[in-house]
């Protein structure tokens, strides 16, 4: 992506591009900057909740994973891992990345990998960039039955994994009490507990790809910083299965993706940067509204990376949100009229390239963030969350956030405790201390937030639709 953003004729080229005209207009768009921030952090995207969500989802894929005992890595993706999401105001992403397989690049040595270790070959020069096909190297001494039974012969005497027969394989397996099992979306095996947790798990592969993390290391760059950029090279890719739309080998491609890697990004992103990522999310479910993800949080995760790759980090700051919204929605728009945005980890390979986008819908969203452009700081005004803010009483609004806040914080020590407090025939004890004294607090809170909803009038059912209804 071109560079974009206030440089050193920033504030000029910004007023000529939102026909900005005077110092005092100037000065509006930063006041409602600094209100929108406030207001964000009071909605529960302030950094501290941020943080204390990425801390407690990590800890669960560690002690997920430590329950397969080094067979198996789980890592919470998606919103909830970049701890931009409460309970259930979006899905639940679980990656699991099966360790009893490596899959290499070119020019890597298979040799130092123990003998249980299945090893598989990738061959990208004849798939889409991103994507590879897996050929079989070597077989390991302990191999899944699911990848062992997803091998399909290559035409030419060789075994390829197939991504299709891979899938299929997970979609098969027992279902817990209270799951429904629902269709396959691209790589993912999507469940419902209970009628209300959604969740999409995603059976990945470890793969070593050496050549595309140096590459993508050594661009020159104002942000992330050294230290983040080594962190995110050791943490690897993953291949997920899912092949390139309308390729002729779509059902033994797999996919590039560097899930871990992306969440580390995302968690060094500065305040700013991460609420104009929660506005640009808010703007595509509450104004655009994709019907068959044309664009989704990935595509615009993609352009806030980009953007703060390309500019200086001093430059976002609060004063500065509706400036950057400004620059997003002009690189969307772009995307939109050209279907082209580079991957920001792979950026031969196009995002938009598969959108599926029909030129109705096209024409109707170009014209949709056009008029978003000229609104100016009113464009917040078309999200639900933040209009309901603005016209609440602050104190309510203030009383019942932290009371939210609170029993999401409860609600992840319980995620985790759950964990710990299953046994080996998937048997929970609830009659362990800390999950009664968090038990004992929720009801707590539930009770003061019923009394209070009851005073101002409001009509109570009951405890538990009240958590559901304040944790979405």
């Amino acid at each position: 992506m071109a560079e974009s953003g206030t440089g050193p004729d920033g504030p000029e080229r910004f007023r000529r591009q939102c026909n900005v005209s005077s110092k005092e207009d100037l000065i509006q768009w930063e006041n409602a900057s600094v209100e929108t921030c406030t207001i964000l952090s009071w909605l529960g995207y302030g950094p501290e909740i941020i943080q204390a969500r990425r801390d407690a989802y990590r800890e669960h894929g560690k002690l997920m994973t430590a329950k397969t005992r080094g067979l198996g890595t789980f890592i919470i993706t998606g919103s909830k891992g970049e701890g931009l999401s409460s309970c259930y105001e979006s899905d639940f992403d679980l990656l699991i990345i099966h360790n009893r397989v490596i899959c290499l690049e070119d020019d890597v040595n298979s040799s130092a990998f123990p003998g249980e270790i299945t090893v598989l070959r990738s061959l990208s020069r004849r798939s889409y960039h991103g994507h590879c096909r897996l050929l079989l190297e070597r077989r390991g001494t302990t191999i899944h039955r699911h990848v062992h039974d997803a091998f399909c012969d290559d035409g030419y005497g060789r075994e390829l994994l197939s991504s299709d027969l891979y899938v299929n394989n997970f979609s098969r397996e027992y279902l817990h009490k209270d799951e429904v099992r629902h269709e396959r979306a691209g790589p993912s095996i999507p469940n419902t507990v209970s009628g209300h947790l959604h969740s999409d798990k995603v059976h990945a592969l470890p793969y070593y790809c050496p050549s595309i993390l140096s590459k993508w290391a050594a661009r020159p760059r104002h942000w992330p910083p050294p230290e983040a950029v080594k962190r995110v090279v050791s943490l690897e890719a993953v291949l997920t299965p899912v092949g390139f739309k309308g390729s002729e080998h779509q059902h033994v491609e797999w996919r590039v993706c560097f899930n871990a890697g992306e969440i580390e990004l995302i968690s060094n992103l500065n305040d700013t940067q991460t609420k104009l990522y929660v506005l640009l999310k808010m703007i595509k479910n509450d104004v655009l509204h994709p019907r068959k993800k044309e664009v989704t949080s990935y595509t615009l995760k993609n352009i806030v990376l980009w953007m703060a790759e390309n500019n200086p980090q001093a430059s976002f700051h609060k004063k500065s949100i509706f400036q950057w919204l400004h620059e997003a929605l002009d690189a969307l728009r772009v995307a939109l009229i050209t279907l082209e945005l580079p991957y920001y980890m792979i950026p031969e390979r196009n995002l938009m390239a598969t959108s599926g986008l029909d030129e109705e819908q096209q024409r109707t969203w170009i014209s949709t963030i056009t008029d978003m452009l000229n609104e100016g700081p009113r464009v917040i005004l078309r999200l639900p969350k933040i209009r309901q803010c603005i016209v609440a009483h602050p104190e309510p609004f203030r009383w019942y956030n932290g009371r939210r806040i609170e029993l999401e914080l409860l609600w992840l020590m319980r995620l985790n405790r759950l964990v710990i407090c299953k046994d080996e025939n998937g048997e929970i004890d609830y009659t362990d201390a800390i999950m009664q004294a968090l038990k004992r607090r929720t009801n707590e809170v539930l009770t003061d937030v019923s009394v209070r909803m009851r005073m101002e009038g409001s009509r109570v059912i009951n405890a538990k639709a009240i958590f559901y209804r304040i944790m979405m």
